[in-house]
């Protein structure tokens, strides 16, 4: 049977779609469990079809079974009165009504044979379903998880590039002192050299004094004016 066929069909092209569509299991297992209950509707709908056709096939077969033992009740009752010419048209609709009879039963088995494979499908499914829809947290919370571990391990990295920038940045902040420290002895050097030349220029220069030499001048004069007067004092004495 054609709807047979097309079930099987949707349920495994619905499944592979899914798989080749999706990489989150998350998504999938949602999109799936969509997939699954549309396709159960389906299901539903036609097992419902395919159950009616059973019972139908059941109810004619029996009508027509039914009106066959009528049929040869009456040829009977017609042969014990007597009239066999009364029996023997019942007995030709019998014999019409046996061959229905026979379409009939084949149809009825064909329906109860898909009915049954319906309904064992459908059973599957809705069983699908629910163990599906069972595992669905468990399948969110490993996700989530390995989410969760993904980005520490996207921050681990991120800290571990920072150690480097930060050794990087040391090595610049030791450089930058090495040329800070050039430049202040350059500095030293030339103020070194500039200050030599300056005293040298003062030494040259006209109307300069050392203080140092005046003083030791000014000390002289005045040990000499003391002695001599120490000096006057004796000989007055000693006249």
């Amino acid at each position: 049977m054609s709807i047979l066929k097309r079930f099987s069909d949707i349920m495994s092209s619905n499944i592979n779609a899914i798989l080749d569509k999706f990489e989150d299991p998350a998504k999938m297992v949602d999109q799936l469990l969509n997939n699954l209950e549309d396709d159960l509707n389906k299901v539903k709908s036609e097992t419902a079809g395919v159950m009616a056709d059973e019972m139908r096939g059941k109810r004619e077969l029996d009508e027509c079974t039914e009106e066959i033992n009528k049929l040869f009740n009456y040829a009977q009752k017609a042969i014990k009165a007597g009239n066999d010419d009364d029996a023997r048209q019942f007995l030709t609709k019998k014999a019409e009504l046996v061959r229905k009879q026979e379409t009939l039963q084949k149809s009825y088995d064909l329906a109860k044979v898909n009915a049954e494979k319906m309904r064992q499908m459908h059973d599957k499914l809705v069983e699908q379903i629910k163990e599906l829809q069972g595992r669905r947290d468990e399948i969110k919370a490993k996700v989530s998880m390995a989410k969760a571990q993904e980005r520490i391990n996207k921050i681990g990295s991120s800290v571990e590039n920072a150690g480097s920038n930060l050794d990087a940045f040391s090595k610049m902040e030791d450089k930058a002192d090495r040329m800070l420290d050039r430049a202040n002895a350059m500095q030293e050097l030339n103020s070194s050299k500039n200050e030599d030349v300056d005293s040298l220029m003062d030494k040259y220069s006209s109307g300069s004094v050392d203080v140092e030499d005046e003083l030791n001048a000014l000390k002289s004069g005045m040990d000499n004016s003391i002695e001599e007067e120490l000096s006057k004092l004796k000989e007055e004495t000693n006249s």
